[in-house]
């Protein structure tokens, strides 16, 4: 279910998607067969399934809340549609169609389009409507947060708006380094280092989004998700912090679905199996199957390499040693330059328009609709050319308009100018 390795129905489902988007992001509304929506509705308000309670929430407050598929098919049909159609509307999610291209955009960043679909579909078992609709749902929640401001402030602009932003830093609580040995990215969470009443619940959920989307434009196809370490070295109930689990568990599965691939839980003491078995409930099946249990240092190599292991560590060889460098003066001077900017922001839009007119001859081919006699791979080629150089215009623009982060200042830096980590 990942690009370049698509069945024939997992492709479909994929133009589905597309069709659907194109249609409410030109009007507002889409129309599609009401027994998708009455499928989708049952699952999201029985309760049933292998969703977790937070997944059913989210479902249950977009389309499939109050008996909303009835009154889509009502809408269908007062709008003259026949019988067995609904009609959907952004409205019922409060999005408009002025705030959809540009957050699908803003979200897909340097990404395949098509990868942060199909994440998206994937974790919702290929059903289109639920599917959108956490789409949509993970659209809202953006902008409701303001995540593109996260994303794209300095930290110094951070620290001022969330008290303490520069001690959860500094405090080396958290770090990225090396990869796993499936080419994972790995993310060292340091649990002992962290008091949950030394800091702002709000400023430790920027902090989360601010390594969310950093750590994001750092991943490139194939690799698509994350290895997460969760180190319990030294750990006590007093670092113990429920409501930030609850909140990462929420924006994992809601916001950043598919973004795990595995999660380790390092060196749990004797006392944290009981904060295990509250735990645990709470993930979704999918994502509790990816958790893996090291118990000494020496297990550690089973799923990361030593030659990519801090020395911290016994069995590691990587003489990485964590440091927060503050932003270095003259690193953001690029973002003053304009004129630079709205060129390489136009050049990255046209890429953009260029892919979605590629995915609309796509979706065509061999239906009534088609105005194109090329065939598929020939468009499938070049449509995937223009996803590469979307992520090439998109590291090109990336200096103008996101500050520099840590991963850029770090020695030697994590991420590149170019997009290479």
């Amino acid at each position: 279910g990942h690009i370049g390795c698509l069945t024939p129905d997992q492709k479909k489902t994929l133009k589905e998607v597309w069709s659907i988007i194109f249609s409410i992001a030109d009007s507002g509304e889409a129309v599609l067969p009401s027994e998708m929506m009455h499928e989708v509705q049952k699952e999201a308000t029985s309760g049933k399934g292998t969703q977790s309670a937070t997944v059913q929430a989210a479902a249950k407050a977009g389309w499939f809340s109050n008996n909303k598929a009835a009154k889509a098919e009502e809408d269908a049909k007062a709008a003259g549609y026949g019988a067995g159609m609904a009609k959907i509307s952004l409205s019922d999610l409060g999005l408009s169609v002025d705030q959809l291209r540009p957050i699908l955009w803003d979200n897909a960043m340097g990404d395949h389009p098509d990868s942060l679909l199909l994440r998206f579909v994937r974790a919702r078992k290929w059903n289109v409507v639920n599917a959108l609709n956490m789409l949509f749902k993970a659209f809202k929640w953006r902008l409701d947060e303001d995540i593109p401001a996260v994303k794209y402030s300095s930290d110094d602009k951070l620290d001022s708006q969330y008290p303490k932003f520069f001690e959860q830093l500094e405090s080396g609580k958290f770090y990225i380094n090396g990869t796993d040995k499936e080419g994972r990215i790995v993310a060292y969470l340091n649990v002992r280092l962290h008091k949950p009443n030394d800091q702002p619940a709000k400023t430790l959920e920027k902090l989360t989004v601010y390594v969310m989307e950093a750590g994001r434009v750092l991943l490139e196809y194939p690799v698509e998700t994350v290895c997460l370490v969760f180190d319990l070295t030294g750990f006590s109930l007093s670092n113990m912090d429920f409501n930030m689990v609850k909140y990462l568990v929420t924006v994992f599965e809601a916001y950043y679905p598919e973004s795990l691939g595995r999660i380790i839980i390092h060196g749990a003491p004797f006392v944290f199996w009981g904060v295990w078995k509250v735990i645990q409930p709470w993930l979704d099946p999918v994502v509790a199957a990816k958790v893996c249990f090291t118990r000494n240092d020496n297990e550690l190599t089973q799923y990361i390499d030593a030659n990519h292991l801090p020395v911290q560590y016994k069995s590691g060889k990587d003489k990485f040693k964590y440091k927060y460098i503050r932003a270095q003066p003259g690193e953001n001077k690029r973002l003053e330059d304009t004129e630079t900017k709205e060129k390489l922001v136009a050049e990255w839009k046209a890429i953009f328009w260029k892919f979605e007119a590629l995915t609309r001859e796509w979706i065509a081919v061999g239906t009534p609709e088609a105005k194109s006699a090329r065939t598929e791979a020939e468009i499938e080629a070049e449509r995937e050319q223009v996803a590469k150089d979307l992520r090439v215009a998109f590291f090109k623009m990336d200096p103008y308009i996101r500050a520099r982060n840590m991963f850029h200042r770090s020695s030697p830096p994590v991420a590149q100018d170019d997009g290479s980590v």
